[in-house]
């Protein structure tokens, strides 16, 4: 039986401590369940994912910065449905989406930023975002206000986006009972992360920047194969980096 507390938003009654913790942000969060998605379908609103787990530094900082901030909480609330996860009580849900969001950008990890159709097909997604625009990466508020003009002028694009995604997520699926993956998925994965790579400090993109051991080593191996110079020496600067900062490198 749920219980209606002031002040709390729907995760209140939550058995995750990871939950509970987020019960008295201004965000009116929902947990993963038909509720949230019965909602968003009711409404037409997108849902804004968010999966994180209680030892996760850069969850607590998104939380703090964004999720306890009044004004960003009241955009979510009045234009999306906010659906929070532990990604520890729900594994299965955080390795679906995680998968969406490494096909998305090459990358994943926590928090997981994912932007959902009312039916819960992801369309756009990410990890960290800071509040407002900056050191290069989009802010939160910046990216919430055009996925909210895009959702309305521009659905016909994000379905296609969402065909698009399925499509190639099906594939890699495929290569994975197959046991090898394809030239043509390794040739992508390649492209992207050389491209995000960054050839001045180090790392990928801009900061801040996490140790990413899976895709230098995969850099590593595919740059001498392909005798790329360029991202051979990109990589190598990398760790040279990681090296002398003991493990962790910035810009």
């Amino acid at each position: 039986m749920q219980i209606e507390k002031a002040g709390l938003n729907h995760l209140a009654n939550e058995t995750s401590p990871y939950l509970v913790q987020h019960a008295r942000n201004p965000v009116d969060w929902y947990p993963w369940g038909s509720e949230a998605f019965d909602k968003a379908m009711r409404e037409d609103k997108p849902i804004f994912l968010s999966i994180g787990y209680s030892s996760c530094h850069w969850c607590h900082v998104m939380a703090h910065e964004s999720f306890e901030n009044v004004e960003i909480a009241k955009f979510l609330n009045d234009n999306y449905v906010s659906v929070k996860v532990d990604r520890e009580e729900r594994p299965e849900i955080d390795h679906i989406y995680m998968q969406a969001v490494q096909a998305l950008t090459g990358r994943g990890g926590w928090p997981l930023s994912v932007f959902l159709t009312p039916d819960g097909r992801p369309f756009f997604g990410g990890t960290y975002f800071p509040p407002i625009n900056r050191q290069g990466m989009p802010g939160f508020a910046y990216i919430l206000n055009v996925l909210k003009q895009a959702y309305i002028e521009k659905r016909d694009e994000i379905l296609d986006q969402v065909r698009t995604l399925q499509s190639s997520l099906s594939r890699v699926h495929e290569e994975k009972e197959s046991g090898l993956p394809g030239d043509d998925s390794l040739g992508e994965a390649y492209r992207k992360a050389a491209a995000d790579i960054d050839p001045v400090n180090g790392g990928f993109n801009s900061a801040p920047k996490f140790p990413e051991p899976i895709a230098i080593e995969f850099l590593l191996i595919l740059s001498h194969r392909k005798m790329d110079r360029r991202v051979l020496d990109s990589v190598e600067l990398t760790l040279d980096r990681m090296a002398r900062n003991r493990g962790a490198y910035v810009s």
